[in-house]
């Protein structure tokens, strides 16, 4: 149980690092990409609204600016928009573009590939009239970001070499996912490393649990015994009363207790050394289900066994029956009056596992099935009804589940209307029908 606790807690470490880091991933990326895109956006509505070129914001020779007729625009006429997107002196001289202008009656009307070595004015035009014939507006053609736009003279077509920002957005993400991934590996492993200090605390009072179980079950059983036999003495000495009666029938009932409180512990340890061999489970379940006929006629009640017959399993038989017993058992103590029993054994679609399942009505169905499963737990319905016929201590169902813990099998409760259902599923061997 210790290393199965110290399993889920590195499980959902590393479940909830993953989910953690996927998203600070995706978000970083995220808008890495949004910001280059945007980036292209304003770039091109600037060679948009300057007739295709990008117009040079910056002279630093003061000469040029004072030259008669000279009209450059100086850093104040920066749209801000463009101020916004780290617009500076080398964006003109660093962005790769190119355009080609058409007439209203679609001929050529100017290409402009003064600022791109890769395509030369022919190409250019081919590619800008591939554009114009498929009809999309702006999208991505190779190396390039594209945008058709409506000019003065007709229509424009703006391709940006996108290649830079490109291998720019795929090393930023690939960086991003190896570091992630180092640091995912790394916080696992020191996760791994010190989940045993972690857990330490619920692994102390576990332990002292345990040993209070076994301590105080040895402990028992001595006055347990001197019990026992004293009221053997008075009934040897005397007669057998009522009250005698009830002693032995006490000390039977703490005898069983701890006993199966001991066998709990022990299970949930993995001390209890399970004997694992193929057997005919099917037999196994008839067999530890029709002792429990006669009960139940006892309590008006009806047993009715549905079991397919052949159904082989590898697994501790013994617990197994066990199992079957605690599950009867239990439905013939919670029955209602002149209700029927179903016990029901039977494969999967796929033949690969086999359900044992036993149902029964009852007037007053446990609202949390969950706690069902849990040590000394009794619904408030049971504790209503008459004690003669409930019995038990509420651990039953715990040892139920420890054996289908032991045999990585599933033990669940639903409750439908008025049954309650309980679910035991395992993995078969193999099936076979027999005629």
């Amino acid at each position: 149980m210790i290393k199965r606790l110290q399993r889920k807690f590195v499980l959902i470490v590393a479940v909830c690092l993953f989910i953690v880091e996927v998203l600070i991933i995706g978000v970083i990326n995220f808008f890495n990409v949004r910001s280059i895109n945007a980036e292209y956006d304003n770039l091109m509505q600037m060679i948009q609204e300057n007739d295709g070129r990008i117009p040079d914001y910056f002279k630093h020779n003061d000469k040029e600016r004072q030259m008669p007729g000279r009209a450059e625009p100086t850093p104040d006429d920066i749209p801000k928009r463009f101020k916004n997107n780290n617009f500076n002196e080398e964006t003109r001289y660093q962005t790769r573009f190119f355009t080609v202008t058409f007439k209203e009656d679609g001929e050529v009307a100017g290409v402009n590939t003064g600022q791109i070595a890769a395509v030369d004015s022919e190409q250019a035009v081919q590619l800008a009239k591939e554009i114009i014939s498929g009809g999309k507006d702006e999208g991505y053609t190779d190396n390039y970001k594209y945008k058709v736009c409506d000019v003065s003279s007709g229509k424009m077509v703006i391709f940006l070499d996108v290649r830079m920002g490109n291998n720019n957005k795929n090393r930023f993400m690939l960086i991003s996912v190896l570091v992630a991934a180092a640091g995912y590996v790394i916080t696992c492993l020191l996760v791994i490393i010190f989940s045993k200090r972690a857990v330490r605390p619920a692994i102390e009072s576990y332990e002292k649990q345990r040993q209070f179980i076994t301590d105080a079950g040895h402990e028992i059983k001595t006055p347990l015994a001197i019990i026992s036999a004293n009221t053997e003495v008075i009934e040897m000495t005397g007669e057998e009363t009522e009250w005698t009666r009830s002693i032995r029938n006490q000390v039977a009932r703490l005898d069983g207790l701890v006993k199966d409180l001991l066998h709990l512990s022990r299970m949930e340890e993995g001390d209890v050394k399970l004997v694992f061999c193929d057997f005919d489970m099917s037999k196994a379940v008839t067999e530890a289900a029709q002792p429990f006929e006669a009960l139940a006629k006892t309590n008006s009640e009806t047993l009715e066994l549905d079991v397919a017959q052949g159904i082989m399993m590898n697994g501790d038989e013994a617990s197994v029956r066990q199992l079957t017993s605690i599950l009867v058992e239990n439905a013939v103590k919670y029955a209602e009056d002149n209700s029927v029993i179903k016990v029901a054994l039977t494969k999967t679609a796929s033949g690969r596992h086999a359900k044992l399942i036993v149902s029964n009505t009852c007037e007053q169905p446990p609202k949390d099935t969950d706690k069902l499963f849990d040590r000394f737990y009794r619904s408030d319905a049971s504790r209503s009804r008459d004690g003669e016929k409930v019995g038990g201590y509420g651990i039953g169902l715990s040892i139920a589940r420890a054996v289908c813990e032991a045999h990585k099998g599933r033990i669940e409760c639903r409750v439908e209307d008025r049954t309650v259902i309980f679910t035991a599923s395992f993995r078969t061997t193999k099936f076979k029908e027999k005629g």
